[in-house]
């Protein structure tokens, strides 16, 4: 069905397979990280929220610098640092005991992820044929959801809520997945190293002008922070929502099997649905998603009962994937040849949605009261809404620019 998967590079492979091991070893503890919070060290819905928001809010300011120092100084270095970095960072979560120590070790996972992400990505469409990069993005996409289907579980048995040991396995994956990058690379030495081009040679400066006169992109990422403010409520407001809340019992349990859930649908629709949204520009699909994810919040918050959540996660999950699994084509479209990992890089500010929704969603949790769920999911679906005019615009100026290196069809054989 896909004989493009033998054309695949064996490090396209690494990072596919290793992104498995690694999201399933941050879902063991990341998603909890705020009913740890509330639960074992008694934080307030806002220090938790600040807590879990500092990560983004690092993303935000860090990955664009990420991307970029990729294409200056080479990908495998950037990808070295940070995923050993990983390692560490995870260690110091299972050492932490008190809120600042998590708040400090958080940020640093957040500087972690803006320097990791761009970067593979970036190398992945340098090492993949224009005609299979949709096909290898969305391999990736998959391998997040394969992680994350076995990871909440797997934290759930260790006692994530109440117990650190889990980020000490967490760590270990990192460093495991660090060992294996490193032989890949000895064994493909001309691969993730500095670009000769004059075109990557940018300051940063001017690679930030580059990108910022960019309209299309520029549109497409202020629709998309929109499009990550809604989807951050998931993995915050919501748990925090579920903790507090008289009606749901066990929140930790239930949540969990709400990221498996999540997880599980993801990887049963992804290849049927980013077949049919190929057919049309990269922007369409996430203007639908936005539309799936800012119903299914108004679902969360009117109906707060365990199975109307559970149609409301598979209703998220449509709108997730059909946000996320187009935006590595669409900005590898977009960005202008040898800058894309700057482009990568910069489309990592949308990240400020991920800023904002534990923020907002913990100010309003306190400031309206944990029994004003309608009130409270309302506001968060219409903020997501907001995205919907930049996609619009986004769309218009994609449509009168001629496709750089799309390969949409390679889902379609």
């Amino acid at each position: 069905m896909f004989p493009q998967l033998k054309q695949i590079h064996p490090l396209s492979w690494t990072i596919i397979i290793g992104t498995i091991f690694g999201r399933m070893a941050t879902s063991m503890s990341i998603p909890f990280l705020s009913i740890y919070l509330i639960g074992k060290l008694s934080a307030t819905p806002s220090q938790a929220g600040m807590v879990v928001a500092v990560s983004s809010l690092i993303g935000v300011f860090a990955s664009f610098y990420g991307g970029y120092i990729s294409d200056v100084i080479g990908r495998k270095k950037v990808l070295f640092i940070s995923i050993f970095g990983w390692a560490i960072v995870f260690a110091g979560f299972a050492l932490a005991d008190r809120i600042w120590l998590f708040f400090v070790f958080n940020a640093l996972n957040g500087l972690c992820r803006a320097m990791f992400e761009p970067t593979s990505r970036a190398l992945l469409a340098d090492i993949t044929p224009k005609e299979n990069r949709l096909l290898v993005f969305n391999l990736r996409y998959a391998a997040i959801n394969l992680g994350v289907v076995a990871g909440p579980i797997i934290g759930l048995q260790m006692g994530v809520a109440d117990s650190a040991h889990v980020f000490y396995i967490a760590g270990l994956v990192y460093f495991c997945y660090g060992l294996t990058l490193l032989v890949q690379f000895r064994r493909h030495t001309h691969i993730g190293g500095v670009k000769s081009q004059a075109e990557e040679r940018l300051t940063l400066s001017e690679a930030l002008r580059v990108t910022g006169k960019d309209r299309t992109f520029i549109f497409v990422l202020i629709g998309t922070i929109f499009c990550v403010l809604g989807y951050g409520h998931f993995n915050s407001t919501l748990p925090q929502y579920m903790e507090l809340s008289s009606v749901i019992q066990d929140s930790a349990t239930w949540f969990g099997y709400m990221i498996s859930l999540n997880a599980v649908t993801v990887l049963i629709i992804q290849f049927p649905l980013v077949r049919l949204a190929s057919r049309f520009s990269p922007v369409v699909p996430l203007f639908a998603g936005n539309v799936c994810v800012a119903s299914s919040l108004l679902l969360f918050g009117a109906f707060p009962y365990l199975w109307t959540m559970f149609l409301a996660v598979i209703l998220f999950t449509i709108g997730e994937v059909l946000m996320f699994t187009m935006t590595d084509l669409l900005i590898d479209r977009i960005a202008k040849p040898g800058l894309r990992g700057t482009y990568f890089g910069m489309f990592g500010f949308n990240n400020l949605g991920n800023v904002l929704a534990p923020l907002l969603g913990g100010f309003l949790l306190e400031g309206l009261g944990v029994d004003r769920s309608v009130q409270i999911f309302a506001i968060i679906a219409l903020t997501t809404a907001f995205g919907l005019p930049f996609l619009f615009l986004g769309h218009r100026h994609l449509s009168g620019k001629p496709a750089r290196d799309s390969g949409q069809n390679s889902l379609t054989g």
